[in-house]
């Protein structure tokens, strides 16, 4: 995939046609160093009961239609989002793409009077960190109450109103 820019990169809401892109974008980022983990697979594989029908959203990148990106916001507590399962496939790596998938995954939390969002991560995700680092998220206590193996990190951004 060639992108000259950002621009041509167009976000939108979660659409049960991208249920596959979902569980595909994210298997491929984890499998790259780890393995699927059994909370990978219950909310990769039911999307909606576990993300959108408790009041999450699910966001994906396209490029000419396609799902190239995604990440998920899930409700975690009063006024509070998790940012969750963000992933971008190889090739549209470094094109902008996570930039823009962030920057509309924060506006939403926003426009839900959200206070907070947190995420967790791996700090072996160096460009992950960075990115998140870039947004204004700063390390918090809690990285083993995610529920993951690999997890290792657990940061939050508080949302001045």
């Amino acid at each position: 995939m060639k992108l000259k820019d950002a621009e041509r990169i167009s976000i939108v809401p979660f659409n049960s046609r991208y249920r596959e892109a979902f569980f595909f974008l994210n298997r491929e980022w984890i499998e790259e160093r780890w393995e699927l983990e059994k909370i990978d697979y219950d909310i990769l594989k039911n999307p909606e009961a576990s993300i959108t029908e408790v009041g999450g959203e699910i966001f994906f990148a396209l490029v000419s239609g396609a799902p190239v990106g995604t990440c998920a916001m899930i409700p975690h507590g009063p006024r509070t989002y998790e940012l969750a399962k963000m992933a971008v496939t190889k090739t549209a790596r470094g094109k902008g793409c996570g930039h823009r998938l962030m920057d509309e995954a924060i506006q939403w939390a926003r426009s839900r009077n959200a206070i907070k969002v947190v995420l967790c991560s791996n700090r072996k995700l160096a460009s992950a960190i960075h990115l998140y680092g870039k947004y204004g998220f700063v390390e918090a206590p809690g990285a083993e109450n995610y529920g993951y193996d690999r997890v290792d990190i657990a940061m939050e951004l508080l949302l001045n109103r």
